[in-house]
């Protein structure tokens, strides 16, 4: 942001609209962890070709959801891996360093996970925002009644 009191000023004002509050700097960044993470189309390729590609290539971890796999690194490895995956001819979407949640916690009722979806969609439409990280896990079924 140009004018850091200003924002401060603005995102404490959207956590006590939506029952919160603003901490101090980094108070809660030892829940979270820098890591790297590649978005990858799989495109019918295999699987277990692309893991071995991307392991061999330095990265951590490997899931795959639907139709695209989700490669974790260091944050220092990210762009070894995209390199290697890109020169080993796979369709990389995405490559970027985000904050990954060391543990989560699951929200169970219907009505607390609107009041943080509505928390999450304030802080995501203020213009200084850049990215909104999060420790939460909503299952589908409450996702589909919101």
């Amino acid at each position: 942001t140009d004018n850091r009191n200003r924002c401060a000023s603005e995102i404490r004002y959207i956590f006590s609209r939506n029952n919160g509050n603003l901490g101090e700097t980094g108070c809660v960044s030892y829940m979270f962890d820098r890591k790297g993470e590649i978005q990858v189309e799989l495109d019918g390729k295999d699987e277990d070709e692309l893991m071995m590609a991307a392991l061999d290539a330095g990265a951590e971890d490997m899931t795959v959801e639907e139709e695209n796999a989700v490669i974790v690194t260091a944050p220092g490895d990210l762009e070894g891996v995209r390199s290697a995956l890109l020169d080993a001819g796979y369709n990389v979407t995405s490559a970027e360093v985000i904050m990954q949640p060391s543990n989560t916690v699951e929200i169970t009722d219907v009505e607390t996970a609107a009041k943080l979806m509505k928390l999450i969609d304030a802080l995501e439409d203020n213009d200084d925002v850049n990215n909104v990280y999060a420790n939460y896990e909503i299952s589908d079924e409450i996702m589909a009644q919101l």
